[in-house]
């Protein structure tokens, strides 16, 4: 299997090195501490893990399922922990998908379904969110693209990258498109929690008989950096497919990221996590809307949920050159352009990340390269002054 590299990994790494004095577009919450969690490590942990489910912790598995809503439905044995998200989604496009098969997934959206589907021989259909209807998920478009040899359909929600959540009676209309075929049906929900209109969603694994629900903890609490995430499926043997495939490719048991992410998401510290994400990104989301409302080069639809939106460029900017220029000295500001997400004339734009972020600064900055474009590049200008 030969996997090509995408264009969001692509100008990641290209640009790893910038060091910006800004972020645009930072996807997570602010990260706590490592001494936040301190307290409640038993320092006497063993960092073995013989004896312990392969599965991950137990107390862990009883916290995905309780948080994602499906206590009396799912079991702590219908989860598996698995590095991060991005783990879980492999694990199971793996697992499931064959060479001739068919893929159904979104765009914009999450690109992991078509690059992994691209490298194994499926193939790729794409139902297309549309900016002028809200970036809805228009269900039509996914109905006639589910066809008999479809073996998975693979969405987010909330949408990676638009932000737009799909309620209850939506999911029940996709579950029985998805049932009309037999087809699995993945939800990758990494940003449920952060809703700014309405409420959560009910979890997939918890509507339907072949539903897989994905998560972490990186987006909603910050914890990218413990590599913590979950599947829950109520088919044991698809669980039991991916826990060999694990054992044969990263065989992840993360004894300190499971610890961690133990305590982060006990009851009496997972409500108050998620308040204090809520109540920072939406005071980011009402700047930045406020931001985007009073630049004549820029229009969005406001996201609906997560972190992320997309933000529309005039007629005429190139994303690309816009993301690399504002990257550049005199701006030094990162964000990801819409190319990316399949996007074109596209930037996105984020709430996540806290002080350390300098949002204001870097929207400051954007407002000014807006301002400039059009002028020839200068790189030996002075840095801007802090807005």
């Amino acid at each position: 299997m030969k996997v090509k590299i995408h264009t969001l990994f692509q100008y990641l790494l290209d640009t790893t090195e910038a060091d910006p004095e800004a972020i645009v577009g930072f996807s997570l919450a602010r990260s706590p501490k490592l001494g936040d969690f301190l307290p409640d490590l038993d320092p006497d942990l063993s960092l073995d893990w013989n004896g312990k489910s392969f599965r991950g912790l137990p107390a862990l598995r009883e916290h995905v399922v309780v948080q994602a809503g499906l206590s009396g439905i799912c079991g702590p044995d219908d989860a598996l922990i698995t590095a991060g998200a991005a783990e879980a989604n492999y694990l199971v496009i793996r697992q499931l998908v064959e060479a001739g098969d068919e893929i159904v997934t979104e765009v914009p959206g999450w690109p992991q379904a078509a690059v992994l589907g691209a490298a194994v021989g499926a193939t790729m259909r794409f139902v297309h969110r549309r900016e002028e209807d809200q970036w809805r998920l228009p269900l039509g478009e996914l109905r006639d693209a589910v066809t008999p040899r479809t073996k998975l359909i693979f969405l987010s929600n909330p949408n990676n990258p638009t932000g737009r959540l799909m309620d209850e009676a939506e999911l029940a209309e996709i579950v029985a498109i998805a049932r009309s075929v037999g087809a699995w049906l993945l939800v990758d929900e990494v940003y449920a929690g952060l809703e700014w209109e309405g409420t959560r969603a009910p979890s997939i694994a918890g509507l339907y008989e072949r539903g897989i629900t994905t998560g972490s903890v990186s987006k909603a609490l910050g914890l990218q950096g413990l590599r913590t995430g979950w599947m829950i499926c109520r088919d044991k043997n698809l669980v039991m497919d991916a826990v060999i495939l694990r054992e044969n490719a990263s065989e992840i048991m993360n004894v300190m990221g499971e610890a961690i992410a133990e305590i982060a998401l006990r009851p009496e510290r997972l409500g108050p996590a998620l308040d204090r994400a809520r109540a920072e990104g939406r005071a980011n989301l009402d700047q930045l809307d406020r931001f985007v409302a009073d630049e004549p080069k820029l229009s969005w639809v406001r996201p609906q949920a997560g972190l992320i939106g997309l933000a529309r460029l005039a007629h005429g900017i190139d994303s690309d050159d816009f993301a690399r220029r504002l990257l550049a000295p005199p701006y030094r500001t990162f964000l990801l352009p819409g190319s990316a997400y399949d996007m074109p004339g596209h930037i996105r734009l984020g709430v996540g990340g806290g002080e350390s972020v300098r949002l204001r600064d870097g929207l400051s900055r954007v407002s000014q390269l807006l301002q400039d474009w059009g002028a020839p590049e200068h790189t030996d200008q002075k840095p801007l002054r802090e807005a």
